[in-house]
């Protein structure tokens, strides 16, 4: 313990670098443990966004593509399919239940969302868990109504009975609004952790209805164009749809069905399976985690070497030091110890300091990232693989230290007190 005790005296007595070196320590941690807990949580907020769909069907494309459109909201179908074949498919013996989805509009940045009400009773998310409202009710016949996710409504303060105007396409800023049809918003969901909370959700109807006096992407004009009341009068039967989710009645059936769909002489089709296209994405991605985590351990790296540095540039001002402990009984190894003690101390104050830093960062960063980018990190203590990386750390610390450690042992006492002015 005197040593330890020594060691502690010791970066007292040099604390302006002592602390330059464990801030540096520190900010490599945090980088490290951030870029870990952020893949970490990304990948399980991903995971999270369906769950108990056996297929989700859209017009040929990639599977990638498909589920990143219809689940996750980001990006755009290259196709749409056709309404008979939906009806088609919904009837079909082995499906359970059916959800039509219907994308391409938007409101301030946040997609719509078209559907039926199977939606609000069959999707599921998280550990099949189904959507609660929050606050109303979902939509009904009315084509007209809107129920938003719980960010959307957070962000843009509104309430139930407001009225709202959606644009056309799904740019952040559109020029091209159905402000002739406003929606009326019925209900709130409660917030989920994906993006059914950035999602506004109208009937399908509603899409039909929006865009009765719209010709390839623009608005009629004049006498041309139909009133919302002219449209509730007409069949709002969607022609065609961006893609739909199946449920079917036993697990064994979906290589079959996926099969069916994917042969389809109708109409060229794709239907994949989640867990399998979330797998082929997570493959596409593995470089990218692979280089930030690298990246991460290179800063890491760094933040030892400048510890060792410190301690290796400290040598020759402290050779007087070493050799009158030695001239008062204190052995080579006693000195070695002295060093790999300061190494330790140095590196646990900034993996500790460095954790400090992390909590900060995401007590500070979580609502933001949860409203911009809907990933939600929480304030939790390291998992046991992060706790690894920070004995790793730790272990790495104490193996470089040993470098000084070894210089200081091979130092002799006649070499310490013969130092020239």
């Amino acid at each position: 313990m005197y040593l330890l005790h020594l060691a502690w005296a010791s970066l007292r007595n040099r604390r302006f670098t002592a602390l330059l070196t464990v801030f540096a320590i520190a900010l490599s941690v945090t980088l490290l443990l951030a870029v870990e807990r952020v893949r970490t949580e990304a990948r399980s907020s991903f995971a999270s966004t369906v769950s108990g769909t056996d297929l989700i069907v859209g017009a040929r494309s990639g599977s990638v593509n498909l589920l990143l459109y219809s689940v996750f909201r980001l990006g755009n179908a290259t196709n749409n399919l056709r309404w008979e074949r939906f009806e088609h498919y919904r009837q079909h013996p082995k499906v359970k239940w059916a959800i039509p989805f219907s994308l391409g509009d938007s409101h301030r940045g946040y997609r719509v969302l078209g559907t039926s009400s199977a939606y609000f009773e069959h999707y599921r998310y998280g550990q099949g868990q189904l959507l609660r409202l929050a606050e109303g009710r979902a939509f009904a016949d009315e084509p007209f109504e809107v129920v938003l996710g719980a960010e959307v409504a957070a962000a843009l303060d509104y309430r139930l009975d407001q009225s709202l105007v959606l644009a056309h396409g799904t740019a952040t800023i559109s020029l091209l609004k159905h402000d002739d049809k406003p929606f009326r918003v019925v209900g709130i969901l409660a917030r989920t952790g994906t993006p059914v909370d950035r999602t506004l959700h109208v009937p399908l109807s509603g899409i039909e209805a929006m865009h009765l006096d719209w010709q390839s992407g623009m608005p009629a004009q004049g006498a041309a164009r139909i009133t919302a009341e002219q449209a509730r009068q007409q069949d709002l039967t969607p022609k065609t749809i961006t893609a739909f989710l199946l449920g079917l009645t036993s697990k064994v059936a979906s290589f079959a069905v996926q099969r069916e769909i994917n042969n389809d002489p109708e109409e060229p089709l794709l239907a994949i399976l989640p867990g399998v296209a979330l797998q082929e994405l997570w493959s596409l991605m593995g470089t990218a985690e692979q280089a930030l985590f690298v990246i991460s351990l290179c800063v890491v790296l760094i933040g030892l070497i400048g510890m060792l540095t410190a301690i290796l540039t400290s040598l020759s001002e402290r050779r007087r030091e070493m050799a009158i402990l030695r001239s008062v009984g204190a052995r080579s190894w006693h000195i070695a110890g002295l060093l790999m003690f300061e190494a330790l101390l140095l590196a646990s104050a900034g993996i500790l300091l460095g954790l400090g830093l992390l909590m900060l960062g995401i007590l500070l960063a979580q609502g933001p990232l949860q409203t911009h980018y809907g990933l939600y990190l929480p304030l939790a203590l390291p998992s046991t693989y992060e706790w690894c990386l920070l004995g790793a750390i730790l272990a790495a610390a104490l193996l470089m230290g040993a470098l000084p450690a070894w210089r200081a042992y091979r130092q002799s006492l006649a070499d310490g007190l013969s130092i020239r002015s």
